[in-house]
């Protein structure tokens, strides 16, 4: 066996890991709010700035455009988002929140920071470790999509 195929010596398989099971945390807090992990990522994006294209939705959230658009149509079926056609532009959707799309923002402020701070509690990182690891995953998040293009 080569040891560079071994599973413990893979960062992906740690990665996936990871990132399943913090998904795994979000999913009774989301629950609570009535939406998926994609659907609050969207909520983000368009909390940070609304009425966005749904272009520019996929870019931030580095997903294709195919990718959010049934997305985007199961949380307009929810009351959270509406999308338009572009005034300038009419092959473009914009995405804008609802009242009630916009009253989820304070729902998940109350929910989930807190909630997501019980979870890892027991782990021995503080805040500025987070922000370094983000940074870092952020750098290798750069490095392969550089090589997309």
């Amino acid at each position: 066996m080569h040891e560079e195929l071994k599973l413990d010596n893979q960062i992906c398989f740690r990665l996936y890991t990871a990132a399943r099971l913090i998904t795994q945390a979000y999913t009774p807090m989301l629950n609570e709010l009535g939406i998926t992990y994609p659907q609050y990522l969207v909520l983000m994006v368009l909390w940070e700035q609304d009425g966005q294209p749904v272009n520019d939705i996929a870019h931030r959230l580095l997903l294709e455009t195919n990718t959010v658009t049934p997305l985007l149509q199961r949380m307009e079926k929810l009351g959270i988002v509406v999308r338009q056609r572009g005034k300038e532009d009419k092959r473009q959707q914009i995405v804008s929140l609802t009242e009630k799309g916009k009253a989820m923002e304070e729902q998940a402020y109350s929910i989930i920071p807190a909630g997501m701070g019980e979870e890892l509690k027991t782990c021995p990182f503080k805040m500025e470790d987070y922000v370094h690891f983000a940074s870092e995953l952020d750098t290798i998040i750069d490095t392969l999509r550089s090589k997309e293009k």
